[in-house]
């Protein structure tokens, strides 16, 4: 056993970019059954980190940039860049809809997105020229603000819906996700939104497919 995991650690390093090892994390833990030591519940992963498991260990791991969820029972994980290389262990991959890495936004950056996916839709239902900036696929979104303070969600397509949550250690959970399931109320599936916090900005629309139930993590999450 030593020995396959000497080489999974060899064979996983090699296929992890340099540049990968030391910056964005690859991955989020939506979910841990049993002693497993270094990662918890709704914790970021990076690239090259080694997760034992054991033999009654499991986690579920959601990829930021693959959309892939997968869950692991047992054995050795290397959390890669896209997915991760196991050993001894039984996994089961999925690919989840979800809209990749979220990209930020500067107020300038964010009214004009808000305003061209509106006047988009205005002019034609059919166009995609101007798509939103990121798609959610779940009601109840998942924002990592990273801290407390107000949270403020407006329609784009429709006047007058508005949320402005305050936020603080009871409402996030870790200290840095506000689930809107929990904290405010759920969003219209089809609807295009902004939403700020803390001078920061995402422009995004909920799918018309969207989960009326949570979810995975990341077919509703939403980075500042």
């Amino acid at each position: 056993m030593r020995s396959l995991f000497v080489a999974l650690i060899g064979s996983a390093l090699l296929i992890i970019p340099a540049a990968a090892q030391v910056s964005a994390p690859a991955a989020i833990v939506e979910d841990v059954k049993g002693e497993v030591p270094g990662v918890e519940f709704m914790d970021y992963v990076l690239p090259g980190k080694v997760i034992k498991l054991g033999a009654k260990g499991e986690i579920v791991l959601n990829y930021l940039n693959s959309c892939v969820r997968e869950t692991i029972k047992g054995g050795v994980v290397i959390v890669g860049t896209e997915q991760s290389k196991v050993s001894l262990a039984d996994i089961q991959s999925d690919k989840i809809d979800c809209a990749g890495p979220k990209p930020m936004l500067s107020d300038s950056e964010a009214s004009q997105s808000a305003a061209t996916a509106f006047r988009s839709i205005a002019v034609s239902k059919r166009s995609s020229a101007a798509a939103p900036v990121v798609a959610v696929y779940s009601v109840v979104p998942l924002f990592d603000v990273a801290g407390k303070g107000r949270l403020v969600i407006e329609r784009k397509d429709i006047a007058g819906e508005r949320q402005d949550i305050a936020l603080d250690r009871k409402t996030l959970a870790k200290g840095r996700f506000a689930d809107l399931g929990k904290v405010g109320k759920p969003l219209a599936a089809g609807g295009l939104y902004a939403a700020s916090f803390g001078g920061r900005h995402i422009v995004f629309k909920v799918a018309a497919t969207a989960r009326r139930d949570e979810g995975p993590v990341i077919g509703r999450l939403l980075r500042f």
